[in-house]
């Protein structure tokens, strides 16, 4: 891989996980790119007129996106070659009613989302981003806003009050996980009594209306510190919701990419696609979730009849790409001694024995055979017998449908944090891994003797 080359899929990673502070941010982010790149956005509401060599994309809730490209000799039934990420990561939601107020201090009231590491959200700069729901005359509009700039902290407790707390933090999140806005005084005297005028008002200005034309907020608070490109060769990414922006960003490329080669297309009879889901770290179980029947509806709507849809199902691949866990040279013992996986050493394809991934021996050697063809990295991953394994959309995917599917994911350290570190090459190692499997999969497939 060309220094040059991994240098600029690291900035443009860069770029891509600043400017989506939010699942939602991260949905408009995307669009934008495959806009750029020639594919016409297409309504779910709307009748759909497809055409072979066409390249499409929809959204769900501004927070999940499909993106999808028709071989030039695709026909129904054929089959789909996709890639599967998510948008969301751990955070704080603002609640409804957030205002609170406590010996002088403004404060704003949070509900956890996803299983983050909540220790390492104290004693950070943090701000907010999200959507809100906003009155244009007789119409209403959903838009996007983020504060670029700190706003609020959540201050731990002086050692002095604790003796524990250098070794050991503990806190209530109902209580003790509150940020600080502002001082009651301040507020005062800024004729702004309580946090809930305050921050409406802070995104009446950021949105450039009236309080009293807002009439929903979804907000979260954010990390307001930029993604960075650090170490002292500047090897590492050190960053916010690497899980799961930087899978989702590798995915969307690699797509994009894939369809920029017109004669690959042309010979393409699958259809080439890429959803990145929203709702991974609460379960999946929603709407715009991979548990909900967008992959089947997306089939369903290509392919349009019953028989058809069963057959392109069974001639069909997932990857699902996730981040994951990189050996951490502190706690080297939290890892299988035989699957450690390493920075700088590419895609890592995740096995569990009880089917917390969905990898099986088929599914792993596509992957593998594709790798190695472009002298391209792969690594394995099992967890410890004596250790809970996580899952992620694969399974989920793969037993509501029975689309073959393999786990993979990027090496990182740090997850769940609010910044997490990975390395810079495994960036456009996993892309060009991806790229390839959209491009030569369907040849691949009838090689392997397998039912």
């Amino acid at each position: 891989m060309a220094s040059q080359d991994k240098d600029t899929r690291a900035n443009q990673f860069i770029d891509w996980v600043n400017s989506s502070p939010t699942h939602f941010h991260a949905t408009e982010t995307a669009s934008k790119l495959l806009e750029a790149a020639g594919f016409k956005r297409i309504l779910e509401k709307d009748k759909w007129d497809l055409k072979p060599l066409g390249k499409y994309y929809f959204t769900r809730n501004q927070s999940s996106i499909c993106a999808f490209a028709l071989g030039g000799q695709y026909q129904t039934g054929n089959g789909f070659i996709m890639v599967g990420a998510h948008t969301d990561s751990p955070n704080l939601k603002i609640k409804p009613k957030f205002s609170a107020e406590a010996d002088g201090y403004l404060q704003v009231e949070i509900e956890p989302y996803g299983g983050g590491l909540w220790t390492t959200w104290f004693d950070r700069d943090l701000t907010i981003a999200g959507r809100a729901i906003i009155q244009e005359g007789d119409r209403f509009q959903s838009k996007l806003l983020r504060v670029d700039r700190p706003i609020m902290r959540i201050p731990t407790l002086a050692i002095h009050l604790d003796r524990d707390s250098g070794t050991k933090l503990e806190f209530n999140k109902q209580t003790q996980l509150f940020p600080i806005l502002a001082t009651s005084i301040q507020g005062t005297l800024n004729e702004q009594s309580d946090s809930q005028s305050i921050i409406s008002k802070l995104v009446a200005s950021e949105l450039n209306c009236k309080v009293e034309d807002i009439r929903e907020l979804e907000l979260s608070v954010v990390d307001s510190q930029k993604s960075v490109i650090g170490g002292v060769f500047n090897e590492f990414i050190f960053s916010p919701r690497l899980d799961n922006l930087m899978m989702s960003f590798c995915s969307i490329m690699a797509l994009i990419e894939a369809t920029k080669d017109e004669a690959s297309l042309k010979k393409e009879s699958k259809v080439w696609s890429t959803f990145l889901f929203d709702n991974e770290e609460v379960g999946s179980q929603t709407a715009h979730g991979a548990a909900s029947p967008m992959v089947t509806e997306l089939v369903t709507r290509v392919t349009h009849t019953y028989e058809l849809n069963e057959i392109a199902i069974r001639n069909s691949f997932l990857v699902s790409a996730d981040m994951a866990h990189a050996v951490h040279p502190n706690y080297r013992e939290k890892h299988d001694p035989l699957h450690k996986p390493a920075m700088h050493k590419g895609l890592v394809i995740k096995q569990n024995a009880n089917q917390r991934y969905a990898t099986t021996a088929q599914t792993a050697f596509y992957l593998r055979e594709i790798a190695k063809r472009h002298n391209l990295m792969v690594q394995d991953f099992v967890v410890r017998n004596d250790s809970a394994c996580g899952s992620t959309i694969g399974p989920i995917i793969a037993g509501n449908t029975g689309i073959r599917t393999i786990d993979v994911g990027n090496p990182q350290l740090s997850m769940h944090s609010i910044r997490e570190m990975c390395a810079t090459s495994d960036i456009a190692n996993a892309i060009d891994l991806l790229r390839y499997f959209f491009l030569e999969f369907t040849e691949l497939d009838t090689k392997l003797d397998l039912e």
